[in-house]
């Protein structure tokens, strides 16, 4: 590329001459970004596409300026921009040497590297600023491959990482302009917060998505981020030639979100072979579209072998796409408060017994077993209400816990059964209570 072509591309996306669009401001995100920028390590941020991470960075950068630092020091390139051409060490390298050479940065600069999973190699570049330059260098990546085995070896101890998601709960309500200080506030405002619950529990966290005006404006936004993950992060990366049979089991993931899945059922129902779904189920998963739950067991071996429970990372790009012929609010619950279990200092698995009783969620942390979760929408049927509390009494005794929680609709209550505690708390509560 020519040099005229590269600084075109540079100033677009850069601080340099312009005011850039930040958006609003995830106060957690940003904390964590700036802790992580104290370790002086290559900051790896990582997450589903639209997510919010190169917002989360364009922020961080604007914080940077506003504290003093030079706009000159810091430099984005966004790998993802059509007009770069001929991706490579190279062009990553040329990039670089001319922003060093036009823009003349101070020695402790910055450099953003955004979309990195598009370059082979990258790693050995990061590393090379990092260690050669002394600089502060992120990155950004919509695969969770990008951050696993492809770098290990290169980046091993020289990187720490930061998942960014859709939104929060509490972080959808700020976004409208709705402040939660605290547990006094959810009660003051528990009508308000129930009715943005229901959009929210339909719709997801998507930042753009929550700005959106109309549902058809929000469902096409919607439908055009699942092709990008299919197209963009999977079919381009990977080669990918049966295009429809992979649009065909993300499409069935989807619309059965919440439920036991297994490999060899799949590959009947959708008359694919057993190698393509499994390796397009990594695909899936590997780009933070779904999340796969084994069933809690001692043994690794019992664990493989039994089904798993398929979740996605988001209600609304599951609604927006998936095959849905009426709202189940059950399933659409459960799978919120999977991603709101799901942290990257836990284990999370789904009970099952041998009279085949189920309780939703298991969370293991640090080898013990520190809490049970069942989420069950409308409890106020006797028969549903025995079935629930009784699958996760007898989960939390042979777990040895003393409670147990049932995430619900809206009842909200306590109750001693067989000497385990059973705390019923409605989900949107739950979501924004301190625990």
């Amino acid at each position: 590329m020519e040099k005229a072509e590269i600084l075109n591309v540079l100033n677009d996306w850069n601080f340099w001459k312009k005011e850039q669009e930040i958006g609003i401001k995830r106060k957690e995100i940003m904390e964590s970004i700036e802790d992580l920028l104290k370790t002086k390590e290559i900051v790896v941020i990582k997450g589903i596409r639209r997510s919010g991470k190169s917002t989360s960075l364009l922020q961080f950068c604007k914080d940077l300026i506003d504290s003093g630092v030079d706009k000159k020091n810091i430099l984005i390139i966004n790998l993802e921009d059509p007009r770069l051409k001929d991706l490579s060490l190279d062009l990553l390298n040329n990039i670089y040497e001319l922003y060093l050479t036009e823009l003349q940065p101070d020695q402790n600069h910055y450099v953003i590297l955004d979309e990195v999973q598009v370059i082979d190699g990258w790693e050995k570049f990061a590393r090379f600023l990092h260690e050669n330059k002394k600089i502060n260098v992120f990155v950004t990546g919509s695969s969770s491959k990008l951050l696993n085995s492809e770098y290990s070896t290169v980046l091993a101890g020289r990187h720490l990482d930061l998942e960014i998601r859709p939104l929060s709960f509490k972080e959808y309500l700020a976004f409208k302009g709705i402040e939660i200080r605290d547990n006094l506030d959810i009660s003051n405002k528990r009508h308000l917060l129930k009715a943005e619950f229901k959009e929210y529990l339909l719709n997801g966290g998507f930042p753009k998505v929550i700005l959106t005006n109309t549902n058809s404006q929000k469902k096409e936004l919607l439908q055009t981020y699942f092709r990008d993950i299919i197209i963009k992060d999977i079919v381009q990366r990977y080669n990918i030639r049966e295009v429809n049979k992979l649009n065909d089991l993300a499409k069935y993931y989807l619309t059965n979100v919440s439920t036991l899945q297994s490999f060899n059922n799949i590959k009947n129902v959708l008359k694919l072979n057993l190698d393509t779904v499994e390796r397009f189920s990594y695909y899936l998963s590997s780009v933070y579209l779904l999340n796969f739950v084994k069933k809690f067991s001692y043994s690794e071996k019992e664990q493989l072998l039994n089904l798993r429970k398929v979740y996605c990372t988001d209600n609304g790009l599951r609604n927006s796409v998936a095959f849905v012929f009426s709202k189940d609010y059950g399933r659409f619950a459960e799978n919120i408060a999977f991603n709101n279990l799901n942290k990257e200092d836990r284990e999370i698995y789904y009970w099952r017994n041998a009279k085949q009783e189920e309780v939703d969620f298991v969370i293991r942390k640090k080898q013990r077993i520190i809490q049970a979760v069942q989420v069950s929408w409308d409890v106020e049927k006797k028969e549903t209400k025995e079935r629930e509390v009784g699958s996760l009494v007898r989960a939390c005794k042979e777990l040895k816990l003393k409670e147990g929680f049932i995430l619900t609709e809206d009842t909200e209550k306590e109750e001693k059964v067989d000497r385990v505690k059973i705390k019923f708390i409605p989900l949107w509560r739950w979501l924004l209570e301190k625990r």
